[in-house]
């Protein structure tokens, strides 16, 4: 891949995940080749994962990620929360690529440019482009992406700060217009609940994942405001589930489920982190 001028350094190399690009790449490898996944239903149209630190949430990325084998897109859409105070409601890098020990991702400067434009048009405001960006949650992903697309790929990066409703169906249908007949993979970015007991993670983690999995995503943002159930991307998944629904897509498989305590042994305060695929039928 043509190297960029304008290249976003990775602020979390060596500390989410290894800087050594040889260690990563068998790290990542190793949580793709264990998912032991069902049979996958159609096309797949978009996935959701985890964003912790690889030693909590790659076990469980790797189900996601796993269902993208084989697959030749020429863009992936990678939507995240914005963990940092900022005060746009929605961002997007202003460099021209993403750097990870395993190489470069350039953006696909057209598509943002298009999207930024139908948001303003619908919502009075569009993709804030920001430069040197703490963020760990999308970045997170790209390694996964790297290791399982065996092609070069685009990438169109979005960063959501608002988490309202209207926003988020907004993204989500917008996006699907940008992406509509291309070769495209939309992967939505989240952790589940935080620091609750390992049994009442489960009950709201496992209310979360069923609106999920009803592709529902007016549920996943509802779930959130009864106190039912927590992700910190739940603009994010819901945006992807609505641009998905737009695409084609007509089913949702939640593929695993485990928390940091699994890893740790330590189940007073958990993490959440769920692996789900969204496809369309042949049909």
């Amino acid at each position: 891949m043509k190297a960029s001028t304008d290249v976003r350094p990775s602020p979390i190399a060596g500390q989410w995940y290894p800087a050594d690009p040889s260690s990563l790449a068998e790290q990542v490898d190793t949580y793709i080749q264990s998912a032991l996944l069902p049979p996958i239903r159609g096309e797949v149209v978009a996935v959701m994962a985890p964003h912790a630190g690889h030693r909590y949430s790659g076990p469980v990325a790797g189900y996601a990620f796993a269902t993208l084998h084989g697959l030749e897109p020429e863009l992936v859409a990678v939507i995240s929360p914005m963990h940092y105070p900022f005060s746009e409601p929605l961002l997007s890098s202003a460099h021209q690529a993403y750097a990870t020990p395993l190489g470069e991702i350039p953006l696909d400067e057209q598509a943002l440019d298009e999207l930024h434009a139908l948001l303003k048009q619908e919502l009075g405001f569009g993709i804030s482009r920001v430069r040197k960006d703490p963020e760990h949650s999308l970045e997170i992903e790209l390694p996964f992406l790297q290791r399982v697309l065996k092609k070069p790929f685009h990438l169109l990066p979005i960063m959501v700060r608002d988490q309202h409703l209207r926003t988020a169906r907004i993204l989500g249908t917008a996006l699907a217009r940008i992406l509509q007949g291309r070769q495209a993979i939309i992967v939505a970015s989240s952790d589940l609940s935080h620091f609750y007991p390992q049994s009442m993670a489960e009950v709201l983690d496992t209310e979360f994942l069923r609106q999920v999995e009803a592709f529902d995503p007016q549920g996943v943002m509802r779930v959130e405001e009864e106190g039912k159930g927590f992700a910190c991307g739940r603009a994010a998944i819901a945006a992807m589930l609505w641009a998905a629904r737009d695409l084609g897509a007509d089913h949702v498989q939640i593929l695993h489920y485990a928390t940091s305590g699994d890893i740790t042994g330590d189940y007073s305060g958990v993490v959440g982190y769920g692996a789900a695929v969204v496809t369309r039928s042949a049909n």
